[in-house]
């Protein structure tokens, strides 16, 4: 019988470089899974959330065959129970892709990729949870110049999320994105430790 692997979680606030972590752990050979992926796509093929998100905010978000995901924002992203209650109908699709996913990889670990992950319910299922972490500033740069939004968008966004702190509590390893020290010796050190069943 096949060892299950290990599961670990990376995630982080905007523009903390979570994917950028994930690219190298990828590279290792690690199988990465992005919970925002699975969610976009799971959003335009999966017909019980389809059905349900036309139910509650609208038929004409799928007027063209998917998603009209700027108008969705629109309304999600002005209200927190309505941002709270799309989240509850699309995590648990996601966690179940995840799992399924999981089933199918033939790894030492596998990976979640995912900034939603310590209120999603996500957390729960890894062995090890691994936050990424920059200064406010240097984030809201780097979502700035990635998105081509303004600056006040991307703070609203931000505030959104869970903050350093809240997250810190949870890691089981923190990696340092700010510059100051370089990334990939961290990742090599977390992806060592990782094939030694810690």
């Amino acid at each position: 019988m096949a060892t299950r692997p290990l599961k670990l979680g990376v995630t982080g606030g905007m523009g903390s470089g979570k994917t950028t972590v994930c690219r190298v752990l990828e590279v290792l050979g690690a199988p990465i899974f992005s919970a925002d992926l699975c969610g976009r796509e799971l959003l335009d093929t999966d017909p019980v959330l389809r059905a349900a998100v036309a139910k509650r905010f609208g038929d004409g978000l799928y007027r063209t065959g998917s998603l009209d995901r700027k108008a969705l924002a629109e309304i999600v992203f002005n209200d927190a129970s309505a941002l709270a209650e799309l989240n509850a109908m699309v995590h648990p699709r996601v966690i179940a892709a995840f799992t399924t996913w999981c089933d199918e990889q033939q790894a030492p670990y596998v990976v979640m990729e995912s900034a939603l992950m310590p209120r999603s319910g996500s957390a729960k299922l890894m062995d090890h949870l691994v936050v990424v972490q920059a200064p406010y500033e240097l984030r809201l740069r780097r979502v700035m110049m990635r998105d081509g939004s303004d600056e006040a968008q991307v703070r609203a966004r931000m505030a959104r999320q869970a903050g350093d702190a809240e997250l810190a509590s949870l890691a089981g390893t923190v990696i340092d994105n700010s510059g100051a020290v370089l990334v990939i010796p961290q990742v090599l050190e977390l992806h060592q430790a990782l094939l030694k069943g810690r």
